[in-house]
């Protein structure tokens, strides 16, 4: 394996990233199988069911299906702690659900299971076999969203995500180009790391001029909004107790924007679909003089290249590309800032509630 200088990316183990991606790619080769089988018994629905950061990490695939699928494709989004007190009235015994649970533990997903269980839906699950949640849905039927080495960001949740969501689209006649886009994103992770590379000075300097703010609004749209909930949510406050207002490009216009004013950090995280008009208008408001320039932060991911990857598949991995960006690289420098251990909770799995 070629060597890599380990000081461009502070706390990042690159080769172990790449054996991960490796992985990943072997995993993503299950999750096709898994879709494979879903296409081949038939379906009414897919249903992807999360709670929290996986709930937040869904929202990318469930655009992506809806965007490329046909008319008569039911694909849902559903939180699992709605699901059980409110069910889904489109739910039937024929219909699929994805799950996803980094420690395999969830309580919701987990009283979830139960019921789905008794309806008599078939589940796949991207957590450890050996959890609770893989124990309740069955080995055969789970995918390990662990990385052995510890580094990166939820892209390879994406990448297993999409594996599974894109190839039923495949078996559909939607995605045609499916075998292509696997191709071209299983040599996509030095290209992550070399992303890492290029923010690596940008993610310092804004964790050092922001990282202390008391007040941070982030602003995302279309293939990104997951991503920008589970920056602002599941890091920023769980994990570093900062306040934070996340709002949608389309909703920034009906509210939030009367909070704009000058000493107020606005991260503006643009994308490569439909919604960067959305993005752009936004943009185009901060930079109005509402607020000083050095109050606001566009992130665009257009500006990282992947060598390799064709244009048309770029907005599938625009929310990799801002994974790496800010849930990995700008998330690492904001613990040294704040000097918040990214890890501890005062709340979180620290008791029944």
């Amino acid at each position: 394996m070629t060597e890599r200088e380990k000081i461009e990316i502070m706390h990042f183990d690159q080769d172990g990233y790449l054996e991960d991606g490796a992985a990943a790619v072997k995993a993503g080769q299950r999750m096709r199988s898994f879709a494979d089988k879903v296409a081949d018994e038939g379906y009414d629905a897919i249903f992807l069911m999360g709670v929290g950061g996986t709930w937040d990490e869904f929202m990318q695939l469930e655009y992506l299906m809806n965007k490329f699928g046909d008319k008569d494709l039911e694909v849902y989004l559903i939180h699992a702690a709605e699901f059980n007190v409110v069910g889904h009235k489109r739910m039937s015994s024929q219909s699929v659900v994805l799950t996803a649970s980094d420690s395999g533990t969830t309580p919701e997903v987990l009283t979830a299971l139960k019921k789905l269980k008794s309806i008599g839906v078939r589940v796949i699950a991207m957590t450890k076999p050996e959890s609770p949640i893989g124990q309740a849905v069955g080995a055969e039927n789970c995918v390990s969203l662990a990385t052995s080495h510890g580094s990166g960001g939820c892209e390879f949740n994406y990448y297993l995500a999409d594996c599974f969501g894109l190839r039923i689209l495949n078996r559909r006649g939607c995605f045609p180009k499916y075998d292509e886009f696997i191709e071209q994103t299983a040599r996509i992770w030095p290209d992550l790391i070399d992303v890492r590379k290029k923010f690596e000075p940008a993610a310092e300097r804004l964790a050092q001029k922001y990282g202390l703010s008391p007040y941070t609004m982030f602003i995302g749209s279309g293939a990104l909004w997951g991503e920008t909930i589970l920056f602002a949510m599941c890091i920023l406050e769980e994990m570093q107790w900062k306040r934070t207002r996340y709002i949608t490009s389309a909703d920034f216009f009906h509210g939030t924007l009367e909070l704009v004013e000058k000493g107020v950090p606005v991260f503006l995280f643009k994308g490569e679909d439909e919604f960067r008009a959305l993005d752009n208008r936004v943009e185009a408001f901060l930079r109005c003089g509402v607020t000083g320039d050095e109050d606001i932060v566009v992130i665009d991911t257009a500006e990282y290249a992947i060598p390799g990857l064709d244009p048309e598949f770029r907005a599938i991995v625009s929310p990799w590309i801002l994974s790496v960006i800010v849930t990995d690289r700008l998330t690492a420098y904001y613990e040294t800032v704040t000097r918040h251990n990214l890890k501890y909770r005062r709340y979180y799995h620290q008791f029944e509630y």
